[in-house]
This record gives structure tokens, sequence and C-alpha cells, in this order.
């Protein structure tokens, strides 16, 4: 008996194991396209100098405010639907997809008059150098022309995910990436001659620089947004083809209970970004470049915590819809593990490889060198970072967002920025002592989410199962 009993658990743990490889392996080579796209996107703008990789990595910090805040609105959903599919509700899961579409298009809509409106002003406020700035704000304007189907791509990719459908927002975020690099070497570099096969061909080329890479990304986003929606509208299970379009509270309610406080911590989090950028352009060309590349090089490490942050939040929000604590145990027990693994073995990469990774963006042995001592710091900490990523994960599937809230602003505003502020503005140190607040605010994070898996915080059932 005791065998058979182990051997069951074995086959447990061996198909929720395949279940989340299944969903986090989409999630991840989506986000490794993306990122591959920066690569390249970045290596092709550094190719025009320090001042054009400076022009469009000195509001990068803004991308993220906004796209971070609308994905909040993502996981307001993701919550609720993933529920849904918990409970057997997929009718529920429709009307939630509906209400996904109108808040969709308001989004879309007020972002797109926002960023417009003050394209001009942002590189002023982020401290772009004066020489640059005329050029950072028209990259900035056209890239947010098409906010209506960026915002599209990012709130139907997450109700798609939280269906368990990983695989269409990666296939569609392929597209977007491949047109994204082949308009790249069309719209920024002039007309030029190639020799294939030692056959000389003309390549038709814009030349239009940091405004060719704007225009390329904008055509790609918009693509990218008309695909998605055509496909949530006609998708089997999460259409929301047939149902109502006027709000609706009891759906619209326990979303942004949910959304509200991931909002606010993903809004903090983000205007943190813009600040600690904004100090980091103040030290001068060199700390800029070196501090974007570098930011662009990381991204890539952190693929493996976030692709398993999206699964953890689907299943562990099906499991809290079905009232079913077992499962929802067995998951941290095969996710925390897996995830330690992973971005152990990401960190090591990245500080064996960071080097010659910042040679793929500079040839500015000064950018290089500073760039590689900071990602070799950052490599580090990827592990702890990695843990937190996790039980953020499971937390915003259940729905508890107010305490990652209240650790990621503690982290980012009394740690990284005052820190940074004193560090930079008062002291007089450089980039390298701005990364290092960032990483004792991994750090922190790190503790903060470690005593909440300790008190069982993430994990709601263990309360409704302790009052029985």
């Amino acid at each position: 008996m005791t065998g058979t009993k182990n051997q069951t658990n074995q086959m447990t743990d061996r198909g929720m194991l395949i279940t989340i490889l299944t969903l986090a392996w989409p999630t991840m080579l989506e986000q490794l396209m993306q990122t591959a796209v920066q690569y390249i996107d970045t290596a092709m703008v550094g190719s025009l100098g320090t001042q054009a990789t400076a022009a469009v990595g000195s509001t990068g910090t803004v991308n993220w405010l906004i796209g971070s805040t609308i994905s909040a609105v993502g996981v307001g959903f993701l919550s609720y639907i993933a529920k849904a599919f918990g409970a057997d509700d997929q009718a529920a899961a429709k009307r939630a997809a509906a209400q996904a579409v109108l808040l969709t298009g308001v989004l879309g809509v007020f972002f797109t008059v926002l960023t417009v409106s003050l394209s001009g002003m942002i590189p002023v406020w982020m401290q772009v150098d004066a020489g640059i700035q005329e050029m950072a704000s028209l990259y900035f304007l056209i890239l947010y022309l098409p906010m209506l189907p960026r915002t599209a791509s990012i709130i139907f990719g997450t109700v798609l995910r939280s269906a368990g459908d990983t695989k269409t927002p990666m296939k569609i975020g392929l597209l977007v990436n491949l047109i994204n690099v082949a308009l790249n070497f069309l719209m920024i570099y002039p007309s030029r001659q190639v020799v294939v096969f030692s056959g000389h061909f003309t390549i038709w080329g814009a030349g239009l620089g940091v405004i060719g890479a704007a225009i390329a990304s904008a055509i790609a986003f918009a693509i990218g947004g008309i695909c998605i929606t055509c496909v949530l509208w006609k998708h089997r299970v999460i259409s929301p083809k047939g149902q109502r379009f006027s709000p609706n509270m009891q759906i619209l309610k326990p979303c942004m209970k949910v959304a509200f406080p991931n909002m606010l911590q993903r809004f903090g989090t983000s205007l943190g970004y813009v600040a600690f950028a904004a100090m980091i352009n103040s030290l001068g060309e060199v700390s800029t470049a070196a501090h974007t590349i570098a930011n662009t090089v990381e991204s890539a490490f952190y693929i493996p915590g976030y692709g398993m942050q999206t699964a953890a939040a689907t299943l562990a929000g099906n499991a809290y819809g079905a009232h079913d604590g077992k499962r929802m145990k067995k998951l941290a027990s095969i996710f925390i593990p897996l995830e330690l693994v992973l971005m152990t073995g990401s960190g090591a990469c990245l500080f064996f490889a960071a080097p010659a990774l910042m040679r793929l963006f500079s040839v500015h042995e000064a950018v290089i060198a500073l760039g590689t001592t900071v990602l070799r710091m950052v490599a580090v900490s990827e592990p702890f970072y990695g843990f937190s990523i996790i039980i953020e994960g499971f937390m915003m599937g259940v729905g508890k967002t107010k305490a990652p809230f209240v650790y990621n602003m503690v982290g980012m505003w009394l740690v990284r920025i005052a820190g940074t502020l004193i560090c930079t503005q008062f002291l007089g140190l450089g980039l390298v002592s701005a990364w290092a607040c960032m990483i004792v605010h991994n750090l922190l994070l790190f503790v903060l989410f470690l005593i909440c898996y300790l008190q069982g915080v993430w994990n709601p059932l263990n309360v409704c199962q302790s009052r029985q």
C-alpha cells in the first residue's frame, strides 16, 4: 500500500510538473523573443553612437511605468478568470473577458492622449542631456501613437494566459518581433550595397536612425494588437462574443480590488524606476549608456523567473477557485525549488557572460567596463529575487496583492531611491553605487516574501482550513 501511495504521489508530482512547464515555456519563449528584439534594437541603435543609445534608453523607464500600470489591470482579470476556471464556471470567465475589452478601450484612449500630450516634456523631466532632448521626445511620441493596440496586447494576452492559453500570445509576440526587426533593418539604415554569394544587391533603407526605430516598433505594436484582438474574439474557450460590454460591477469590483493594489505597486515601482533613471542620466552619457545596455542585458536573465510567475499565478488561481489546499501546497513545493535552480543557473551565466554581452551593444571600453561591473554585481542576487517573484505570483493568482504592494514600495522608495539619491547626488558616487542600492532592494524583497511564505500569508486556504 505504501509503495502504491508513493507511486501515486510521484505521478501526481510528475503530472503537476508537466502542467507547470507546459504553461511556463511559451511565456518564457515569448519573453525571450522580446528580449532578443531588445538586444537587436539596442545593437542597431548603438551602432549610431552613444547619443542615439542614450536618446532611446533615457525614456525607457516611462515605458515600464505605463506598461506595468496596464499590466496591473490584467492581473485583476487573471485572478478572476483563473478562479472561475478552477470553479468550472466558464460563463463567468467569458463575462470577465468582455469587461476586459471594455477596460482596454478606456485605458487605450486615455494613455494615448496622455503620452502624446506629454511627449515634449518627458525628456526634460528625465534630465536628458539638452543635445538629445528633441530626438528623445520625437522617439517617444511615435512609439506611443499606437497605444490602443499596445493596451490590447497586454490585457488580452493576460486574459488568454489566465485561461491556460500561453501559446497564442507567444506566437503573436514572435510575429511582432519579426516585423519589428525587419522594419528596423529598413527604417534605421540608409540604402546600401550587400554581397550575397558574390552577388551585389542594393537594399533600400529610409536612413531615419532613431526615428526609424520608433516607426518600426510602432507599426509592429499596432499589428500585434490587432492580431491578438481577433484571436481573443474567435477563441473557443474565452471569447467575449455575445457578452454585454456595458460595465458589470459584479465582475469589475473584484477585479479592481485585486488590480488596484497591484496597479499602485507597479505605478509606484515604475515611478521609482523613472526617478532612478533620472538620477543616473544626470551622471553623464557613459553612465546612461552603460545603464541602458546593462538593463537590456539583464532583462534576458529574469525570463525564467517571470515565465514561471505567470504559471504560478494561473495555477494558484485554479487551486483557489477549486478550494484545493493540498494542490496549492503541492504547487509551492514544486515551483520554489524549480525557480531557485533556474535563477541560480541564470545568474551564473550572466556573471560569466557579462563582458561579451556588453560588447554586443557598445564599442566604447568605458561603457563596457562599467556595464560589466554592475551586471556581475546583480547576477549574485538572481536566485533571491527569483524566490520573491514566485511567491508574488501565487499571491496575484489568489488575489492577495496588498502585501506585495507594501513590500515593493518600501524596498523601492526607502532603499533604492533614497539610497541612490544619497550616493549619487550627495556623496558624488557613480553608477556602481546606484546598482548596489538596487541589489539591497532585491534582497529586502527576498526577506519579506520569505517571512510571508513561512507565515502562510500567501495561501488563503490555510486560513479557511484552520477555521473549519
